[in-house]
């Protein structure tokens, strides 16, 4: 898969509604609100989806992290292409943000930098996991666990090679506002090259 290449710069008015959207949804008391579902498709055209956390979003798009050799990230190597929903159930009547788009590497640097955010914890679990494969029983991840807790024992968590961040740089993007009834307001965003155009969908 290529690495970041942001040529493609999401729409400011698009980017305000959505980071307006995700404030309120703080404010809200929703658990989780950077929660979002991540579809992907591999090789044979097979659809997956799991929830993932959005860790920032600007001009050029929403990021998440993950390990690259995971299902997810040999689906994306396979096949850029992905679909983002977030829902937002306390928020007004229900709020859904829909997104589709390609998802591309970070560069390294960026991805250094927010793995050295996390807490220690999650640093050595990011070493310690074989994310996707098979795992025989508990101890034997417990045991990889202790493992790389005793490598990087006094001394900073350095990012595993296999781990970092994907860019998922929209041509799509739907706003879309529950009501009573279901008669609900949809706002439908696309792109045209470096141009967004918007329209309203029937519900």
């Amino acid at each position: 898969m290529q690495k970041e290449s942001f040529d493609i710069m999401l729409k400011p008015e698009i980017l305000d509604t959505f980071l307006r959207l995700l404030d309120e949804a703080r404010a809200s008391g929703d658990r989780e609100p950077t929660a979002m579902n991540l579809s992907t498709v591999d090789a044979s055209g097979r659809v997956a989806s799991r929830i993932v956390l959005l860790k920032g979003a600007d001009e050029r798009g929403f990021r998440f992290y993950t390990n690259y050799q995971s299902d997810k990230g040999n689906q994306l190597d396979a096949h850029p292409q992905v679909a983002l929903c977030f829902h937002w159930k306390q928020l007004r009547e229900g709020v859904q943000v829909r997104v589709e788009g390609a998802a591309r590497k970070l560069q390294e640097e960026e991805s250094d930098a927010y793995f050295a955010s996390r807490p220690r914890g999650s640093q050595i679990g990011a070493w310690a996991s074989l994310q996707s494969q098979t795992l025989p029983d508990r101890d034997t991840f417990e045991q990889r666990v202790a493992r790389y807790e005793q490598q990087f024992e006094g001394r900073e968590v350095s990012r595993p090679p296999h781990w970092g961040g994907f860019v998922v740089e929209p041509d799509t993007l739907e706003f879309w506002y529950g009501a009573e009834f279901r008669l609900h307001e949809r706002v439908r965003w696309d792109r045209h090259g470096q141009t967004w155009t918007s329209r309203m969908l029937y519900p």
